[in-house]
């Protein structure tokens, strides 16, 4: 066989397929299977485009709709109708003393009203300026304080300045069809250890507020003689300035007079409008003695700013009118307020004829006391039975009406945002330092309130219930107006709606529904049955808004929201939202905290709830059955008893190895002193935290005997009565101490600024609760009856004798009382839940 030929394959010849070589038509199937997942992918991408820019506008739709919510007020019916407040539906209560942040004025209960109030200064003294107007801790007057005050028609206050006191009486008379008329008495005494009668200007003033017109009346050339005016709430209406004279049957002293007549941009600029107008170049020149220059109200000039953009007031009637009269003291000034409307008026209330009235409202105000307090026959002192009568005066001359938009802000809104205009009729803490509303404090005052008119306290729920959003979100402090904000720091303004507050609202209508129940015939307790109808929609939002925004990590456990997130600068973060900031809770905020107050306040809550819906044929079972969960003690000792610490705990990320350490800061070498940065303290942590009990020992750790959750037979009872009573805890003999004197944090300050407030002191709201709950444990079977029976008498006996005591001694009820020495510190005068004493000394709980 020969060897095989090589074949040659030339240039035109088709080649051989190869083995792995594929034919043209699957080539032409696999292109079109390209071209087929191309344009797949395409149609996802545009699907996934179209999707996406829809899935965008939804989200900026609902970020949006969700940013209105809240701000969108709840759509139920209002509680109180809009005209409730007017002087054709309410004219008892149209006109008062419902400027709590002055030291005397008066408005109405209307969105604009016309205001009144009084201003004063000493002439001749030492100070160049000393001008009195808005309550001020640092004008340090040796107290001032309502004598008297039936929250309706008249009112007795009694102010001491450095050597002089000056006594403020008004009195109401209702007729017309614009609340009637009014008059004020103002006397002036010098004290016994004046060196001479001192020489006072007094300045009384109108302002419309740019809702009405006032014009002057002048009589002897400078001396203001009236004011007349208009506006749309008040018709027609005259404003009368009397001449000083020694006493009521007296002749008419010598006196210099000023007055003031100008445009005001706000009732917040009254005082600096007033102090810029001043002038040294008038003369008083009395008859009998030297000739003094002295200083008055003269031409008002708006200071320029050099950048200032607003425009010029175009308005040409003046809204601002100030009357001053310079006078020595002892002396006596009336100013009378008639209403267009009263035409059948008797005579004028002035003189003889106010007296009258006053000594008539007084006696009405003694029976009425005694009737519902009984101290006479409990056997208190007539010392204690005035200072009584103050406590709760100054809480009812301590009702405001405000009207304004809060500042508010929720997790979708990037900014804060206002809240719709609303009104609130309430009480305040403090005159001079938290004039305004606070959430968790109107529960406790209404307590006290509601004993003497149950009216006051409907409407006053009734218009905090008003302001809650779609959400069922009660902004927990109400800044209203201008006029509120202007005293308030800039950090605390803002209200942001994850937040809450103790709902101690429900104390107040468990008030209410028990006296429905005990004096159902009486009218002054007709009207609650209704009231409770109207209100229920709003209050069942309100109770589902707290057991869905505010539960905690495990089921019916709960926690407050809104702790301060800033680690580094706090000792232990606060915790504002629970009404007790700085009291120790985990040292590390976090979801797993479970905070034992508050599951105390929804036991409580739900419990009301289930009795309101009840009363109303309302579906209760709900509220009874997580009622009986909440305030079984085998699921509160299962959550919060703390065998180490032998007590009711939090619990939390926590450890208690922190203190507040100067920080290190690096110098640059050659850096002058003045430039070296600030030290600052910050918190240091010596050892992680864990989850475990805080194991603070106060006030949070008796929530469960405070609201009455303890069964009177549980063991627990028995370790709380022992720590309430041990000196080395929470004992004093001024009342119980808010933190335990063993506790790390015992009188800790919380930041390089923030002084100890709720580590220590003793604070009157809980001591009420405490002595309320020794009450009932001491009136119920069980093994602990005696000794709380016991702790009772003493723990009453202690806060009334110390309140009291402090009371006499500088003029004030306070805030807070140290728990070493008893003596009043905080605000002051604090006569919002302070004033909590009385319902002790009366033991009405």
């Amino acid at each position: 066989m020969g060897r095989q030929r090589k074949r040659v394959v030339t240039g035109d010849a088709p080649p051989h397929s190869r083995r792995d070589e594929r034919p043209a038509a699957f080539n032409r199937k696999e292109k079109k299977k390209k071209t087929d997942i191309g344009k797949l992918f395409i149609n996802i991408s545009i699907g996934l485009c179209i999707f996406s820019l829809i899935w965008f506008f939804y989200a900026i739709y609902m970020r949006s709709s969700l940013s209105k919510r809240v701000v969108t007020l709840h759509p139920s019916p209002r509680v109180l109708d809009a005209n409730s407040t007017t002087a054709e539906v309410s004219s008892e209560r149209f006109w008062g003393s419902y400027r709590p942040q002055v030291y005397f004025g008066m408005k109405t209960r209307s969105p604009r009203s016309v205001v009144t109030g009084m201003m004063w200064m000493r002439q001749f003294s030492n100070l160049d300026m000393n001008l009195r107007h808005t309550c001020e801790q640092g004008d340090h007057l040796q107290g001032y304080s309502w004598l008297m005050h039936d929250g309706l028609t008249f009112g007795v206050q009694e102010i001491r300045d450095n050597d002089f006191t000056l006594t403020t009486e008004f009195v109401k008379r209702i007729g017309g069809d614009h609340g009637g008329d009014w008059t004020w008495r103002i006397t002036a005494k010098q004290h016994s250890s004046a060196p001479q009668p001192p020489v006072i200007s007094l300045m009384f003033y109108a302002a419309a507020d740019m809702q009405g017109l006032l014009h002057t009346h002048m009589e002897e050339r400078h001396r203001l003689a009236s004011i007349t005016g208009f506006s749309e709430e008040l018709g027609n209406f005259k404003i009368t300035f009397r001449k000083p004279v020694t006493g009521e049957l007296s002749s008419t002293k010598y006196a210099s007079y000023n007055y003031l007549q100008t445009l005001s941009p706000g009732l917040e600029k009254l005082t600096d409008i007033v102090k810029l107008s001043l002038n040294r170049r008038f003369v008083y020149s009395p008859p009998s003695g030297e000739k003094r220059h002295y200083i008055g109200v003269d031409t008002y000039k708006p200071p320029h700013h050099q950048n200032q953009q607003k425009p010029a007031d175009p308005r040409k009637e003046s809204d601002f009118v100030v009357h001053q009269v310079t006078v020595q003291t002892p002396f006596q000034i009336e100013v009378l307020f008639e209403s267009g409307s009263f035409y059948n008026r008797p005579n004028q209330l002035v003189g003889s004829i106010m007296t009258q009235e006053l000594e008539r409202r007084k006696a009405e105000f003694n029976v009425k006391f005694e009737k519902i307090f009984g101290l006479e026959s409990k056997g208190f002192s007539q010392t204690h039975i005035k200072f009584a009568k103050a406590a709760l005066s100054n809480m009812l001359g301590g009702m405001g009406y405000f009207y304004g938009e809060s500042v508010v802000q929720s997790v979708y809104n990037e900014y804060p945002i206002l809240y719709p205009e609303g009104a609130l009729f309430t009480a305040v803490p403090s005159r001079s330092f938290f004039p305004r509303g606070f959430l968790w404090d109107e529960g406790f005052h209404q307590l006290l309130l509601s004993k003497w008119d149950p009216q006051l306290t409907r409407e006053a729920i009734g218009h905090w219930f008003d302001l809650m959003n779609i959400e069922g979100w009660i902004p927990r402090e109400q800044i209203l107006g201008d006029e509120a904000r202007s005293k308030v720091p800039a950090e605390f303004i803002v209200q942001r709606n994850e937040n809450a507050n103790p709902p101690t609202l429900f104390l107040a209508l468990e008030e209410l529904i028990g006296q429905l129940s005990s004096r159902s015939d009486e009218a002054a307790s007709k009207p609650t049955l209704p009231f409770l109808q109207r209100l229920f929609p709003r209050l069942k939002t309100w109770f589902q808004w707290y057991n869905t925004t505010q539960t905690g990590p495990k089921p019916n456990s709960y926690r407050w929201r809104g702790r301060d997130k800033d680690t580094n600068l706090y000792l232990n973060p606060k915790t504002l939202t629970s009404g007790l900031d700085d009291y120790p809770r985990a040292s590390h905020p976090s979801a797993d905290e479970r905070h034992v107050d508050l599951h105390c306040w929804m036991a409580l809550s739900s419990g009301i709830m289930a009795s309101i819906a009840q009363l109303l044929g309302e579906p209760h079972e709900d509220y009874k059955l997580l009622h009986d969960v909440l305030r079984d003690n085998n699921l509160l000792n299962d959550l919060h008893w703390s065998e180490q610490l032998h007590a009711f705990s939090d619990y939390g990320n926590h450890t208690q190895n922190v203190s507040l350490q100067r920080e290190k800061v690096y110098v640059t070498p050659g850096q002058p002193r003045h430039q070296f940065p600030v030290a600052r303290l910050v918190r240091s942590v010596r050892r992680a935290p864990k989850l475990q009990y805080v194991n603070a020992l106060g006030y949070v750790s008796l929530f469960p005997f405070l609201l009455q959750i303890l069964q009177p037979d549980s063991p627990k009872l028995e370790h709380i009565l022992r720590d309430m009573r041990d000196p080395n805890k929470l004992w004093t003999p001024f009342g119980l101490r808010s933190l335990s004197k063993t506790d790390p944090l015992y009188m800790e300050r919380n930041t390089e600024h923030d002084p100890p407030y709720w580590r220590g002191p003793v604070w009157i709201n809980i001591n009420y609760l405490a002595v309320r709950a020794l009450y009932h444990y001491g009136n119920t079977g069980g093994p602990y009856q005696e000794k709380a029976a016991d702790v009772y008498k003493e723990l009453r006996t202690n806060i009334i004798n110390n309140v009291y005591t402090q009371y006499v001694e500088t003029g004030y009820i306070w805030e807070q009382y140290n728990d070493s020495t008893g003596r009043g510190q905080g605000s002051h005068p604090f006569t919002g839940w302070s004033s909590l004493t009385v319902l002790m000394m009366a033991e009405h709980y």
